[in-house]
């Protein structure tokens, strides 16, 4: 059988990187609709709500992360049972999740209403909205689902269509809710859930096709007993407490820039779009990686695991300095367009080096992301991630305060390469030689 080929692995990055394009574009059709409403409170509102979900959806990610290491390696396999298996687990794992956040709407609103804070408007609109899009919870979490189980068949295409049919729905209902028919703060979420569904919709009707042409059957003591979820709770728990510590060190960092005084706060809030930016491009070469060395550990190849990685570690490279030349030359302008404050502006542009050095630090981590994630070694990205939080990062900052923002910047590219290096270093001693690569 052929190694994996560039155009192996674009077929798979080239639409999931589409599809990452495409949600900054939501985020500022929503700000421009809300900045139209007459008063801040709509934008802050929106923001806030926003960000709650976020929160929530990013912690649930393993739901997408977990379902394309197990598939991507029951398709390698051809195990057609198994596919079916792990879908209808992770959908029915990701209903039960999706129905607990609706009946817990009311204090979980409270709660974290009360952490975001704002007046008193803002905090109402801001619950108008929440109480109205967490009944979106099951199609966004089924859409989780559905995309990573995609990419781990090495279809990038159904996720581009799904995220291509959330987000332009998305925005046109946005634009008719609020702008055609006069609805406000509720129009906005409500086009939001539509938005979700109209994306699971589509993606269930891709799933039943390509379900019709593998023959197999559903194995129902695999979705009806509990023991049989154990893999499944296994990679996914892990998963979990490895963002979990990747949200923490964010959370930190922007909580630090806090303490340096709002001019830092605002200008590091401007320099992360750039982190971001990166994660964003080179997140779907980690995809591809994801769905590679899935399907090369279900085939028992490890010829066909080591070309995967050297071939998405090389053109993760490639960006990482495209990246980072393209820094170099439009940062500035880029900090122009994000701010018209001069006094931010300036802070943001002292600080820039730190971002045009960071593609080249953190590719490495993103790509072993993809890496791990197919060879479903959840347990070491878990260990990893935690140990470079607790052991490296926290200690770099607190020794690195006396450099101020500079050695807040520092620990986190500290914090980037000990993950970098503790993957690669896993790599070679866990997934490479792991017994069922040949």
């Amino acid at each position: 059988m052929p190694l994996p080929q560039s155009k192996d692995m674009w077929r798979i990055a080239a639409p999931m990187i589409l599809s990452n394009v495409s949600v900054p574009l939501l985020g500022m059709v929503d700000t421009g609709v809300t900045g139209h409403l007459g008063s801040s409170a709509y934008l802050g509102a929106v923001a806030i709500g926003s960000m709650i979900f976020t929160l929530i959806y990013t912690g649930m990610n393993f739901l997408r992360m977990g379902t394309t290491g197990i598939a991507a390696q029951s398709f390698g396999a051809q195990d057609h049972d198994g596919l079916r298996a792990v879908l209808g687990q992770a959908l029915i794992v990701g209903l039960v999740i999706a129905l607990t956040l609706i009946a817990l709407q009311l204090p979980l609103s409270q709660l974290a209403l009360g952490l975001f804070g704002g007046d008193a408007q803002t905090q109402q609109l801001a619950r108008e909205y929440f109480l109205i899009r967490i009944w979106s919870a099951p199609a966004t979490l089924a859409n989780y689902v559905l995309i990573g189980w995609f990419i781990g068949m090495q279809n990038a295409r159904v996720p581009l269509l799904i995220f291509l049919a959330v987000n332009l729905t998305n925005i046109a209902l946005d634009l008719l809710f609020v702008v055609v028919l006069g609805m406000k703060i509720d129009g906005v979420a409500l086009a939001s859930v539509i938005a979700e569904y109209t994306g699971f919709i589509v993606g269930a009707g891709f799933a039943l096709s390509a379900l019709r042409q593998r023959a197999g059957r559903w194995p129902l003591g695999r979705l009806t007993n509990i023991g049989a979820y154990k893999a499944f709770f296994s990679i996914n728990a892990n998963l979990f407490v490895r963002t979990l510590a990747l949200m923490f060190t964010l959370s930190f960092v922007t909580a630090q820039s806090a303490r340096l005084g709002g001019l830092v706060l605002a200008a590091n809030a401007i320099l992360l779009n750039f982190q971001y930016l990166t994660a964003f491009g080179l997140d779907g070469i980690a995809h591809a990686a994801e769905a590679l060395v899935g399907k090369a550990i279900g085939e028992q190849r490890r010829d066909a695991l080591e070309a995967a990685v050297s071939l998405t570690l090389k053109w993760s490279v490639v960006f990482a300095l495209g990246f980072t030349v393209f820094y170099i030359v439009a940062g500035p302008a880029i900090i122009s367009v994000l701010t018209n404050l001069e006094d931010v502006r300036a802070t943001a542009i002292r600080y820039l080096p730190w971002m045009i050095a960071s593609p080249l630090v953190s590719v490495w981590c993103f790509l072993y992301d993809g890496v791990y994630i197919g060879a479903t070694r959840a347990r070491e990205m878990r260990n990893i991630m935690v140990f470079s939080a607790i052991a490296v990062f926290l200690p770099a900052w607190y020794l690195l305060q006396p450099l101020g923002n500079d050695g807040l910047w520092l620990a986190f590219l500290l914090f980037m390469a000990s993950r970098g290096m503790g993957m690669h270093i896993g790599y070679r001693r866990k997934v490479l030689h792991r017994n069922d690569a040949k």
